[in-house]
């Protein structure tokens, strides 16, 4: 069982018994750990203690952080929503496939796929010249799924497995934001309908730690009355966690469901508000 998989289990611990308010004994004993390892654990993976994590889990804490989010997009929507990437922790530019491109099928391009390690589990990585096309997430060892929906996205190109191109990608992916050093912007190629690509470069216009909903992100795209056709995009984001998707909640403050598990997206939230959190005094729980 690797750190994600354990974090995932007290997750799932905390939603089942968060009104009993379990010590850290009761989580440590859940994850197979003892409570020295399990904080320590913890505390290194999300940068914050459970009980702190707890919080952030809450739709209270949501919807705090919704009104936060609805603000970037207002911000973003006033500059005209014109630029391709977002100039917060990592900076992405996205670019769509052209119609000829898609019907070429990929044909006479090389893509190089990996897997690597992610503070989300396994995840498989691949990367075309014009940049990164597929990140998806690996469950139950199902690498070869991963690998045939990689190749149903593009199926006159050749692909070619790489592991450590992929481990340099997620690298640079999933690093805190703390630990970069003005990375260069990261180029991201994906299949998508004009539309699509225009709700995906919304998302990247959120910054860590804050949500939107989907009303919202409807909204900044000048189409309000289409939240159910941006819920269908979000959906289909080729891209997990670098197209922020995770980050759309429904208005209620519910995390609602997520294409990689609830688990994860809940996990993701967390993990990446815990910057945003004070530090809390040096206690175990």
């Amino acid at each position: 069982m690797n750190d994600y998989e354990r974090i995932a289990r007290v997750i799932r611990y905390l939603d089942e018994h968060h009104a009993a308010q379990p010590d850290l004994a009761a989580l440590a004993g859940h994850a197979g750990l003892s409570p020295y390892h399990f904080h320590r654990l913890f505390s290194s993976w999300a940068g914050l203690t459970p009980k702190d994590f707890l919080q952030i889990l809450t739709a209270a804490h949501a919807k705090e952080l919704l009104r936060q989010g609805n603000s970037v997009l207002d911000a973003a929507l006033d500059a005209g929503l014109s630029s391709p990437s977002r100039l917060h922790d990592l900076c992405v530019s996205l670019e769509a496939a052209s119609p000829g491109e898609l019907k070429s099928g990929g044909e006479g391009w090389q893509i190089h796929f990996g897997f690597a390690d992610s503070p989300f589990g396994r995840c498989l990585i691949a990367e075309s010249l014009r940049g990164v096309c597929h990140l998806s997430f690996v469950d139950g060892g199902g690498e070869s799924a991963g690998v045939d929906a990689l190749k149903a996205s593009w199926p006159k190109a050749r692909a070619r497995r790489d592991d450590r191109v992929a481990g340099k990608l997620a690298h640079r992916i999933f690093q805190r934001p703390a630990q970069r050093n003005a990375p260069a912007p990261l180029r991201a190629f994906v299949r998508a309908t004009p539309f699509q690509a225009r709700v995906w470069r919304a998302l990247l216009q959120i910054q860590p730690g804050a949500l939107v909903s989907y009303g919202a992100l409807a909204a900044a795209i000048s189409q309000p009355n289409a939240a159910r056709a941006v819920g269908a995009a979000v959906g289909r984001n080729p891209l997990a966690y670098l197209i922020p998707c995770h980050r759309v909640i429904r208005e209620t403050g519910a995390f609602g469901e997520y294409h990689w598990g609830r688990v994860r997206k809940r996990a993701m939230i967390a993990w990446e508000n815990a910057r945003h959190v004070p530090k809390p005094p040096p206690a175990l729980l």
